[in-house]
């Protein structure tokens, strides 16, 4: 069974040098590192433009070909492809933000128009700017993408903010699929060492993300958005028994919207299957369900899954489960049919 991997990220070969026109703002640039054989570049830095050291890529963030090959043998049929987050630039002017969106939307088109079986492809948003941004995100369908990647906060707004509902109620009104993804992660001050910022503040920030869209009123409010968690949600799952306590012991702090127990909303949300632990997949299918879970990998990073779908597999599901996990959960977050990909 050929799967969808809905958690992957791209980036174009070239990136425009934005602080050129816009001056230093923390842009990433790429640097190409020379190919020891000859030959194009197989790796290349994302530098910001101060001359800071973000990550070093391979070639199969950028090659289309790579990322064909390399999806073969483990099976997966169709990526849903979307930025590297750090790309969302949410902090710069909203206007800037826009021509950089809208530059990376294009490129992301130009693949899935190149591949429409292989692709799907999910664009950013200038969030800090709601109507740019809801601007954006009709045109990003006029192109042939299906959805949208947000992060899961922008700047000092976490996702229930009003500045950001117009954006979610015209997801939900035109149908399109949003993807949360956790970025500029709380207390760097304190998380210095150690890739702690993305073993501890990923999955925090997946955890705020969602209690703000459930506690915010915001899935209530709009009850046909289809919206879909990172790394497993992070550890929302992990602390529900917690949050549900606090929500019932201190209703007048945490249901002021009138939001309804946390875990009636395990059926309104998706989140993917990526938790690198066979025990913590299986609770979390016993809590959300295999409907409600999806196939996802990070590639071609290296906390990702290096075999996508391998994690799934090992569980030895019935044939049901496995098929929702590594299909039909997808398909019905994007709004899709079967036929449309290469599975």
């Amino acid at each position: 069974m050929k799967s969808i991997d809905v958690h992957t990220h791209v980036l174009p070969p070239v990136l425009p040098r934005w602080a050129d026109k816009f001056g230093a703002q923390g842009f990433i640039q790429l640097e190409p590192i020379a190919n020891p054989n000859g030959g194009p570049p197989c790796r290349a830095r994302m530098v910001r433009d101060d001359g800071t050291f973000f990550r070093e890529i391979e070639a199969n963030c950028w090659d289309a070909r790579i990322r064909l090959e390399e999806s073969a043998p483990n099976g997966v049929g169709a990526q849903v492809l979307s930025t590297v987050p750090v790309m969302f630039n949410y902090r710069i002017p909203a206007v800037q933000n826009l021509e950089i969106a809208r530059f990376l939307n294009d490129h992301l088109a130009g693949l899935v128009h190149a591949h429409p079986r292989r692709f799907v492809g999910l664009g950013t948003l200038p969030l800090q700017d709601s109507e740019l941004a809801c601007r954006e995100l009709e045109r990003c369908l006029s192109i042939g993408l299906r959805g949208v990647q947000l992060g899961s906060h922008v700047n000092a707004w976490n996702l229930d903010a009003p500045e950001l509902f117009p954006v979610f109620a015209l997801a939900e009104e035109i149908g399109a699929p949003v993807f949360i993804h956790p970025w500029d992660m709380l207390a760097p001050e304190r998380m210095p060492r150690y890739w702690l910022p993305w073993l501890v503040g990923m999955p925090t920030e997946c955890t705020i993300a969602i209690c703000s869209l459930i506690f915010g009123g915001v899935l209530d409010r709009l009850p046909g958005l289809r919206i879909c968690f990172a790394h497993g949600g992070g550890s929302f799952i992990g602390t529900l028994g917690r949050i549900e306590h606090g929500f019932e012991a201190r209703p007048d702090l945490v249901a002021v919207n009138g939001a309804k127990k946390p875990s009636d909303y395990l059926s309104r949300i998706f989140v993917d299957a990526l938790v690198h632990d066979d025990q913590a997949l299986r609770y979390l299918i016993d809590r959300m369900g295999a409907e409600r879970i999806a196939m996802g990998s990070d590639y071609p990073f290296p906390l990702g899954e290096a075999s996508p779908g391998a994690l799934i597999k090992k569980l030895r599901l019935s044939s049901h489960s496995e098929e929702q996990l590594l299909q039909g959960t997808a398909l019905r977050w994007l709004g899709m049919q079967k036929h449309e990909l290469d599975l």
